[in-house]
């Protein structure tokens, strides 16, 4: 069992998610996108989610992302576990999206697979 995510910092929940998506490619085969993370507050970052090819793999953000997803440290943990809808984030002003937003609801989706609430 986990710690719970609040006890990851932002940098150790990012090389978790990359651990968990490789072990398990099958929900990401055919995707070939990137996601950027620009988190604000405590622990203020940028990350990107690079998915292509079977893999996933975790950088420091830099050019290219399809689809840019902004949002608090605390709202960014409630959305990897479930707990904060990316509509109703959305709505709501907790959550920013430039780009692609159709590659943001596929995100939702592809989180919910993997069911990141049992492994953070």
């Amino acid at each position: 069992m986990t710690n719970g995510i609040d006890s990851y910092t932002l940098t150790e929940m990012m090389q978790r998610i990359e651990e968990l998506i490789n072990q398990n490619p099958g929900p990401i085969e055919g995707f070939n996108v990137i996601y950027q993370f620009n988190i604000t507050g405590d622990e203020e970052a940028s990350y990107q989610l690079q998915l292509a090819d079977g893999q996933v793999r975790v950088l420091e953000a830099s050019e290219g992302a399809n689809c840019t997803l902004i949002l608090s440290l605390a709202h960014f943990r409630q959305f990897l576990i479930g707990k904060l809808g990316g509509t109703a984030a959305f709505m709501t002003g907790k959550l920013k999206i430039k780009g692609d937003i159709g590659k943001a609801i596929k995100l939702e989706g592809l989180l919910r697979e993997y069911n990141l609430k049992e492994h953070l």
